[in-house]
C-alpha cells in the first residue's frame, strides 16, 4: 500500500505542513480518549511505521521516540471519562482531536483525519482507514496510543486490582471482574455499559437495604 499517496499529492499543490490526526480509546471503560496532531517532515522515513493497531507494544514504544525526534510539530488532545459521559464518546473524540490541532507549536496547513469529519479553519480530508493509507495519521495513531497507554500504566499504579496495565481499559475478563467486586472508579465512564450495570446495581442493593 502506498501510504505516502495523500501527502505527495498535497505536496505537488504546493502544501508542505501536513498534519495527521488520530485517536485512540473510544472503546474502554476507563480513562479518556487521546487524540495526536502529527506534523512530519518531507524526508521522513520510518521504516515499519503503520495504523498502531497493528504494531506489537515493543514496537510502537520503538518507534514513538523516532517519531518525537523526527517530527516539526506533536500536539495532544485528551477528553476525560467524566467529559464522555457528559457529551457522548463521538463529540468527545472530535473535541479531543480539535484541541490536539490547536496544541501542536506549528499551525498546519493541511490536516488529513481518520475517518472523522472536523469543522477546521483549515482545510482538511476525512480518510476511512486512514491510520493504514496514511503515514501522517499512523504517526497520529503510534503518539496517541503509547500516550495513553503511559497514562494506564500510571492507573494500573493507582488501581492494579483491574490489571490497566494489561487491559488498557478494555473490558477484559479480569477487568469486569474486578468492576463488579470492587466497584467503579472516579475514573470510569460512567454511561458505557458494563459500568453502568455495576452502578445500577449498588443503587438497587441500596434501596433495598432502606425497604
Amino acid at each position: 500500500m502506498d501510504n505516502y499517496q495523500y501527502e505527495r499529492e498535497l505536496r505537488n499543490k504546493g502544501i508542505t505542513l501536513i498534519a495527521g490526526v488520530d485517536e485512540v480509546g473510544r472503546g474502554p471503560l476507563v480513562g479518556p480518549v487521546v487524540t495526536a496532531c502529527v506534523i512530519l517532515p518531507e524526508k521522513f522515513d520510518l521504516p515499519g511505521l503503520t495504523d498502531s493497531k497493528k504494531l506489537s507494544e515493543k514496537k510502537r514504544e520503538a518507534l514513538y521516540p523516532m517519531i518525537k525526534e523526527q517530527a516539526l510539530g506533536i500536539g495532544i488532545g485528551i477528553v476525560s471519562a467524566k467529559r464522555i459521559d457528559e457529551i457522548n464518546i463521538y463529540e468527545a473524540t472530535k473535541e479531543a482531536m480539535v484541541k490536539a490541532i490547536s496544541n501542536c507549536p506549528i499551525k498546519p496547513e493541511h490536516v488529513l483525519i481518520d475517518a472523522m469529519k472536523l469543522d477546521l479553519d483549515v482545510p482538511s480530508t476525512s480518510i476511512i482507514k486512514g491510520d493504514l493509507k496514511s503515514i501522517t495519521i499512523s504517526a497520529a495513531s503510534v503518539i496517541a496510543k503509547v500516550t495513553r497507554d503511559h497514562m494506564l500504566l500510571e492507573l494500573d499504579q493507582k488501581y492494579p486490582m483491574y490489571d490497566f496495565k494489561h487491559n488498557k481499559g478494555y473490558p477484559t475478563k479480569k477487568h469486569l471482574e474486578a468492576l463488579e467486586k470492587y466497584g467503579v472508579l472516579e475514573e470510569h465512564r460512567k454511561t458505557y455499559g458494563p459500568v453502568k450495570k455495576v452502578l445500577e446495581k449498588k443503587i438497587d442493593k441500596e434501596q433495598e437495604v432502606r425497604v
